[in-house]
């Protein structure tokens, strides 16, 4: 879902117009707060939640707090850091006081020259100097699966609210129609929700 919003943030720069790497940064990280909100709000992902939405944002992975930031996961900034009060409490609740003490989960966003995504690292840090206690860099590329049954349309957007077509479908031959219904639903439902201000 990161790669994905920073992707999105690039695709949508206007340079013309005055874009430059701080106001896509800042786009990028808006995306990724939106979409890990949205997902957790779903129900689709029943171990993801957030605790704080503000620009502080915090997620939660398993009632564990985690922020992310764009930067290289060997070098957290002092500011990555730093834990707000409620990430603090919310982490000793999840795995107890004492292990908790000076931990913070992280995810590195990290980026090339062009901005876009390299690799994404999740850690675990202690302490004031970021000494690493867990280093594991997130595969981007899902692997494919076979499908005995056929060949099955893929989604274009994995995490934009819509599942894809049935295997069965996709079998039967029946994924543009059922594509074409469901995809004018979800924009119905998102035109219906914008309108009311949800």
């Amino acid at each position: 879902m990161l790669a994905n919003a920073r992707r999105d943030a690039l695709a949508m720069a206007s340079y013309e117009l005055g874009d430059d790497p701080w106001s896509v940064g800042c786009r990028a990280f808006a995306f990724g707060r939106n979409r890990l909100a949205r997902a957790a709000s779903s129900g689709s992902f029943n171990w993801l939640g957030v605790l704080d939405e503000s620009n502080h944002f915090v997620f939660l992975i398993e009632d564990v707090p985690v922020r992310f930031y764009r930067g290289m996961a060997d070098e957290p900034s002092v500011r990555m850091l730093r834990r707000h009060e409620e990430e603090a409490s919310q982490l000793s609740l999840a795995i107890g006081e004492d292990a908790a003490d000076g931990l913070a989960f992280r995810i590195a966003v990290e980026t090339g020259v062009a901005g876009r995504v390299e690799r994404v690292v999740f850690l675990a840090l202690r302490g004031d100097e970021g000494d690493a206690e867990c280093f594991w860099p997130i595969p981007l590329e899902i692997p494919a699966e076979e499908y005995p049954e056929g060949p099955l349309q893929l989604r274009l957007l994995p995490d934009d609210g819509y599942a894809g077509p049935d295997r069965k479908d996709a079998a039967a031959g029946n994924v543009t129609r059922d594509t074409a219904r469901r995809v004018r639903a979800l924009h119905a439902g998102r035109s219906a929700g914008s309108l009311r201000g949800s």
